[in-house]
């Protein structure tokens, strides 16, 4: 067998959706590491400062449905690659403010809100490549390593923020961050195609092999029709799945908003000792990201796809959860650290789940079902954006952290309505495509 019988195209494109993913999250976690600096620099308030993280967050989710059907409609080659161009741009423009023009607080929501609407198409493009190039059966593994960059991304910004700060000022670490996401898009525009039949460099033995595992609402090697938006919101899973996100959100995004802050301010650790430990979940984030995903493909191929998927990720929430409960409760702030940061991990064993259930029961359309799921997270994370420092303010930071953990306990339930076998029903249009022959491949 030479080389290109046994080519892996696929998982090469995967491990570049991992560095995307990394990317999008080291820009969009920068600012909760610089924010001590950031509101110093322009005397913001902690709410006003969680004005700004929500901001983000309101352009990510209102754009989130969007970025999914422009990934549908145009593939995710162009697509990411323009997303990371146009998030590039917006993240180097927020270090270029001035501290002393008139409106700053307005300028800045205005520009971390076009950030997010920029950063909206990542993942449902990237679900809209795995729904293209990957079989069900390695899907949880994919998604796996896909969503690990959020933890590399969100816990190597702490040390690298950190680090420019000290040395060249805040605002140098952003654009140190845009020109780290215009190397990184520019590289996946010239690896990726949008179909493997596209792409010159995978093998008839692996085309073959996609296309025989791409069997979604039990149609085997077909790919599902544009979708009746009605029925989509009406459907049980797609409600299910929405609300477990919505509480998922709102949990992940006390880490990537507030922790590196929590850690300075209500657990007094110094400036290096926060950037330490505010490492901790995103490590615990990424190893359950990559674990989950091949928990998730194992439990599938042996009990099925409600065990793999579905109680996997209830299991996992609620654990999670727990983990919260805990943590909020120890008095030594490094062992809350640790036991917060296993909180982190155990929630992300579930992210896999969610997106390999959106491709078995959307198809081709998963990039537009994604992206409505996904809205739901993002809503969640603009809520704990802006709620946790009123929260802390009030009732201390404590309350904070038990509140995320009865909202775990919520999405775990929201689980045991989700059937991933019960696919939505398509209207048939103009996107139904005939399957390809693979032979002419043969020996490429």
């Amino acid at each position: 067998m030479n080389a290109a019988q046994r080519s892996r195209v696929r998982w090469l494109l995967v491990f570049w959706l991992f560095v995307l993913s990394t990317v999008a999250y080291l820009d969009r976690v920068n600012i909760s590491v610089a924010g001590g600096s950031i509101a110093n620099a322009y005397g913001f308030s902690n709410i006003q400062l969680g004005w700004v993280f929500s901001a983000f967050l309101v352009g990510y989710a209102l754009f989130q449905t969007v970025g999914g059907y422009l990934a549908d409609r145009f593939g995710p080659r162009r697509v990411l690659a323009a997303g990371v161009l146009w998030w590039g741009i917006f993240t180097a423009v927020t270090a270029s403010i001035p501290a002393a023009v008139t409106g700053a607080l307005w300028i800045l929501i205005a520009v971390r809100f076009l950030l997010g609407a920029g950063e909206a198409v990542v993942y449902p493009a990237s679900n809209q490549f795995v729904a293209q190039w990957i079989p069900q059966k390695e899907r949880g593994i994919a998604n796996g390593w896909i969503f690990a960059g959020v933890g590399v991304g969100a816990g190597f910004a702490p040390p690298l923020i950190t680090y420019v700060m000290i040395r060249h000022g805040w605002r140098a670490s952003f654009w140190v961050c845009a020109l780290i996401g215009f190397a990184a898009g520019a590289v996946w525009y010239l690896l990726a195609r949008d179909t493997p039949a596209d792409h010159p460099r995978v093998s008839a033995s692996e085309l073959a092999r996609i296309r025989a595992g791409l069997n979604f609402s039990g149609t085997s090697g077909a790919l599902a029709s544009p979708l009746n938006w009605a029925k989509v919101v009406s459907s049980k899973e797609v409600r299910g799945l929405a609300l477990s996100y919505f509480c998922y959100g709102y949990v992940a995004w006390i880490f990537f908003s507030w922790f590196y802050i929590y850690l300075a301010q209500a657990r007094q650790l110094n400036l290096k000792a926060s950037a330490f430990y505010a490492m901790l979940p995103f490590i615990a984030m990424a190893t359950g990201c990559l674990a989950g995903g091949a928990i998730n493909d194992r439990l599938s191929r042996r009990y099925g796809l409600r065990v793999g998927r579905c109680i996997l990720a209830c299991v996992s929430m609620a654990v999670a959860g727990a983990f919260l409960a805990l943590g909020a409760e120890a008095s030594s702030a490094r062992i809350a650290s640790i036991v917060l940061a296993g909180g982190a991990g155990a929630l992300y064993l579930s992210q896999s789940s969610f997106w390999s259930v959106t491709v078995d029961i959307a198809g081709k359309s998963s990039g537009s079902v994604s992206g409505f799921m996904n809205m739901g997270n993002q809503i969640g994370g603009a809520v704990t954006a802006s709620l946790t420092p009123v929260i802390a303010k009030h009732f201390g930071w404590g309350a904070s952290f038990l509140i995320a953990a009865a909202l775990c306990a919520v999405g775990a339930l929201a689980w045991l309505f989700v059937n991933p076998e019960r696919g939505l029903p398509a209207t048939p249009g103009r996107y139904d495509v005939p399957e390809p022959t693979v032979a002419v491949r043969s020996g490429k």
